[in-house]
């Protein structure tokens, strides 16, 4: 059926009776109504696009695999190293050579070079004279191509390489079938790499047996992420072995096989991993074998394989029940192809351009890639202990992959909404290997194994999700409360360094100390940022709290409920001058100094101007220490667009990057601020700007299906409020209709007649035909029960739909006693003075002892402050005014850095601050903004002679006089160093609440004092 005559048909009308509403504050439809539905013989698997996301960043791969698949039959490319491929996960669209097919593979996941890609297959044209092992800069035995003879579509890959061979594979859920087509009269091989997964081997076999036509062998490995400079040597180990059985339909005309550099003719067997280093370390170890073929008549060879992480007779049993004897590439292909059109339905769609709709079913099917079917046809699987186990009752499949940090903020919710059993038997999956592996749920699982890559503890939102979007066929009460353990009894690994930052072995680190503190601190915390694994354990424990309310979990419900509002512990509404961020702090309270917005200290894969934003359970919160809605949007203003108006699409830390996960939900955020027009243009925007077809159609890596799954969501029009609950957040629709088909479950249909590239803001909207809906979400009942939601889109912002506080969308958390956090303690006063607190603010200690003159610095050359010489800690008198001193005696910060930051201050009216300053390396003035209760501000002037001055620059006072300063050599060199006062002018008829700092790091404020009115 042609795109027409496919637009035709779905405009066409049948009945479609949906499921009433159950209750939820949705009423059900009136009556039954007659909507547009497309013909269910529609073949949405032309849509499908599997080079998209190919190139640049997006790590896809275009090989022949089924949905969920276990096998992922596709080409291994080389740029001239053995050891390390173009790109992750094995195929880079501009490298244009390929050393083999590989049987394995895992969608997107970033870390190269990838994961699986195990058993390269090799159809070579020529003489095999030499170890192909030995050809470690892949000179040899390897092939150009040109895109021009591939073909890459939904269950099959076909590519005609330069050396004449034509591959063309086929794949069931864990078999495929290849046909490899030689040039005539050509010597002809099938090169089996056994070795030469993605990420190296540890041991690996092949046995050839000429008498049955057979290859079989298997290979030991693992090791994820195992080359990463943070953490990968840590993971560089074996948890699976991949058998494998390959049968074929002619004789061999000769066998071989290789070890390291030596090849052995005639050779039926060979033995030897590869080890897991790159580059030289690595260079011309491992082992193989292949079998050679007469193309004097016959030029065809077509090849039967089975896999399996059980046995090599689980491998020959799924190849015998999953492929037929009289199978062939086109057979195998077409029912692929079938099964690919059966469950891209679960999402049909009215209206939108060709290129509208590749985009679209080209995200559902890469979201629809993982998890990955792990167990054998008869039910036996891999465990995270190495021993087999068997399916739970009940249980249909075992899944293994699972990119937690990713997949948890928007592709397992698409994938509990539209595949709730697979959802489900995912579930008791990642239950199924915790509890093999010692009750610990690992992050990050490759197969069955526990790599520990990223941070935070997704598992917990994730089954909260599936649960809360109706998901049930799995242990409910079993993996909650193993989850909860998880999340309040310490671990021995939660004090283990091992593989940090990048993948450390605890999976809620130091949780003694987390409990203590209520956050996760960046000296101690054994994570990769304190910062950034505090927010992820706030979203993990808002998830537990949620599926404990809806479980009757009371207590449980009430601790992570608390635990959930953790993440003000990290919130400093003095960083920056934006009006606060997330910040590292130590576990002494202290913040972790110095502080950019732009600075990846603390947090993973992303700057503090992110994460500040992954708050998604508690928006108002967020906005409350903000400052109000109105100013946490106007933040996201900023957040979004350039300084000349456009739009922020990726290499900007002070912007959102949508090529990341951290911030993927932050244009969603405006929703729950009031301006829900604001969330239909940015959504629009970013899907339009940085997601496109072709190779280099997706913005990022796509991690197991997120980025795509962001994508499905965004053309619907919704995106889940939180990763752990199930309403919906509205958007603007990109097509007419579109029809949500949960599997064995209800439809939702969502209409947007005027729905175009110009008609992004939602105008009005009705549900179940009721007319008037003004609120910017929806409930989770309409998910779970079916439904019909009509949104009236144009090309002008309605900015009065969605805004009202009945409209917004309801957070669960409770409203916090202080809206801002971590404000400083009260002044001390004495007299008519407030002695302002700067303790967490310091940023370097720039003071040290007679007996210790290495332990601090000031500026630059080892220099530093005496202690003995200046104020003791606490209340003390400069230049006749009172201050509050720092401490001086240990290694604790005593200097503030002018960094362009925010200092609240003690509420109140004052006629003058006055401030102890010193700087280094120079003079220097700089404007302070000072801001009152009224959100009015004024200007004072700050400025700092250079300590070693002869004479103030500005007109100074005098505050401290030093005769010495100490060197990290351990020598006094006697020059006079001084601090200065400046009294900065206050408006005294108004209510002061802080100050902003120039930016000038080298002058420094030491004490700081307002002059009460």
């Amino acid at each position: 059926m042609t795109p027409l005559s496919r637009r035709a048909v779905l405009r066409g009308t049948l009945p479609l009776t949906l499921a009433a509403l159950a209750a939820g504050g949705l009423a059900a439809p009136a009556a039954q109504a007659a909507y547009d539905i497309p013909d269910r013989a529609e073949d949405l698997a032309q849509y499908v696009d599997p080079l998209i996301g190919s190139a640049k960043d997006g790590n896809t791969y275009p090989g022949a695999v089924r949905p969920f698949g276990m096998i992922a039959w596709s080409p291994t490319s080389t740029t001239g190293d053995q050891t390390s491929t173009g790109a992750a996960n094995g195929y880079q669209y501009n490298a244009t050579r390929v050393r083999g097919f590989s049987l394995t593979h895992v969608n997107g996941a970033g870390c190269n070079p990838g994961a699986a890609g195990d058993v390269p297959i090799m159809p070579f044209v020529g003489e095999v004279t030499s170890s192909p092992t030995a050809d470690f800069r892949d000179q040899v035995y390897a092939s150009n191509f040109s895109h021009a003879d591939e073909v890459a579509e939904a269950g099959r890959y076909k590519v005609k390489l330069a050396s004449g061979v034509t591959s063309d594979l086929a794949v069931t859920t864990r078999a495929g079938i290849g046909e490899f087509d030689f040039p005539k009269g050509s010597p002809a091989n099938l090169l089996f790499r056994v070795s030469n997964s993605l990420n190296g081997s540890e041991d690996a076999e092949i046995d050839i047996d000429v008498t049955n036509q057979r290859v079989t062998g298997s290979v030991l490995t693992g090791a994820f992420c195992g080359r990463r400079a943070n953490g990968g040597t840590n993971n560089r180990k074996s948890y699976y072995r991949l058998y494998f059985s390959a049968s074929f339909d002619r004789a061999f005309s000769g066998t071989g096989t290789w070890v390291d550099s030596t090849l052995t003719k005639g050779g039926t067997t060979a033995r030897g991993g590869e080890g897991y280093a790159t580059g030289a370390a690595r260079q011309g170890k491992g082992s193989g074998g292949y079998v050679s073929f007469d193309t004097s008549s016959d030029t065809d060879v077509q090849m039967r394989i089975g896999i399996s992480y059980v046995s090599l007779a689980g491998a020959e049993q799924n190849l015998a029940k999953e492929i037929k004897r009289r199978d062939t590439v086109a057979s195998v292909a077409a029912d692929g192809w079938d099964a690919w059109g059966k469950v891209l339905r679960s999402v049909e769609v009215a209206g939108g351009s060709d290129a509208e709709l590749t985009k679209l079913y080209t995200a559902l099917y890469h979201s629809y890639l993982q998890p990955n079917v792990s167990s054998d046809v008869d039910g036996r699987y891999l465990g995270s202990d190495f021993r087999v186990h068997e399916l739970e009752p009940g249980q249909g499949a075992q899944y293994g992959n699972f990119s937690g940090w990713d997949q948890y903020r928007a592709h397992t919710q698409l994938l509990a909404l539209l595949q709730p059993k697979v959802a489900g038997d995912f579930a008791q999956s990642l239950f199924n290997l915790a509890k093999q592996n010692g009750g610990v749920w690992d992050r990050w699982v490759h197969v069955n194994g526990p790599t520990h890559v990223m941070t935070g503890d997704p598992s917990a939102p994730t089954l909260a999700g599936f649960y809360a979007l109706g998901v049930r066929n799995f242990d409910v009460q079993g993996a909650f409360d193993s989850l909860v353990k998880q999340a309040t009894v310490p671990h021995p690994s939660g004090l283990s360094d091992a593989g940090c930052p990048g993948q450390c072995e605890g999976q809620r680190p130091n949780l003694a100390e987390y409990l203590r503190l209520h956050y996760a601190p960046q000296d101690t915390c054994h994570c990769w940022g304190g910062a950034a694994e505090t927010l992820e354990d706030a979203a993990a424990d808002f998830g537990l709290a949620d599926w404990a309310r809806r479980l009757g979990r009371a207590a449980e419900h009430s601790t992570f409920l608390d635990r959930a509002g953790w993440w003000r512990n990290t919130f400093n509404p003095s960083a920056g001058a934006e009006g606060g961020y997330q910040q590292a702090r130590r576990s002494d309270g202290s913040w972790h100094w110095p502080f950019s917005p732009t600075s990846d200290v603390g947090f993973a894969q992303g700057t503090s101007a992110t994460y500040t934003w992954m708050v998604q359970h508690d928006v108002s919160g967020l906005a409350a220490a903000m400052g109000g809605r109105a100013k946490a949007a106007a933040r996201l203003d900023t957040f979004f667009h350039k300084a000349d108006g456009s739009w922020a699409t990726g290499g900007d830390a002070f912007r959102y990057d949508p090529t990341n996960e951290p911030g993927i939900h932050t244009p969603w955020l405006y929703n729950a601020l009031g301006q829900p027009w604001k969330t239909q243009e940015t959504v629009r925007a970013m899907a339009r700007l940085v997601y496109g077809t072709g190779p280099s159609g997706l913005p990022g890596n796509d991690d197991l299906g997120t980025m795509s799954a962001w994508y499905v969501f965004a053309a619907l029009g919704i995106y889940p409020q939180t990763p752990s609950t199930a309403d919906m957040l509205i958007s603007s629709p990109m097509f007419e209709r579109a029809w949500v088909h949960r599997a064995g479950g209800p439809t939702i249909t969502i209409t947007a007649p005027q729905a175009s590239e110009s008609n992004v803001y939602v105008q009005s909207a009705s549900v179940n035909g009721k007319p008037g809906y003004t609120r910017s979400w929806l409930p989770e009942s309409l998910f779970l029960n079916g439904g019909t939601v009509t949104v009236e889109v144009g090309s002008k912002a309605n900015t009065g739909w969605g805004t009202k506080a009945a409209d917004l969308p309801v957070d669960r958390m409770p409203t916090a006693p202080a809206p801002v956090p971590n404000l400083p303690t009260a002044c001390v006063v004495q007299g008519s003075n407030c002695l302002q607190s700067l303790a967490g603010q310091y940023d370097i200690d720039g003071v040290t002892t007679d007996d210790n003159m290495g332990q601090g610095v000031f500026g630059t050359n080892g220099w530093s402050w005496p202690a003995e010489l200046l104020p003791a800690p606490g209340v003390g008198t400069a230049a006749g005014r009172p201050y509050l001193f720092p401490d001086t005696t240990g290694t604790a910060g005593n200097f503030l850095s002018a960094r362009g930051q925010t200092i609240h201050l003690t509420p109140g009216r004052y006629s003058a601050l006055d401030a102890v300053t010193a700087s280094h390396n120079g003079n220097y003035r700089g404007d302070v903004t000072v801001t009152y209760s009224d959100g009015t501000t004024s200007k004072a002037s700050l400025m700092s002679t250079d300590w070693a001055a002869a004479a103030p620059a500005y007109g100074e006072e005098t505050a401290i006089d030093v005769p010495t300063r100490h060197r990290n050599t351990g020598i006094h060199d006697g020059l006079r160093v001084r601090m200065w006062h400046v009294a900065l002018a206050v408006d005294s008829t108004r209510t002061a609440v802080s100050i902003t700092l120039p930016n000038l790091p080298n002058m420094k404020v030491y004490a700081l004092t307002g002059r009460m009115a």
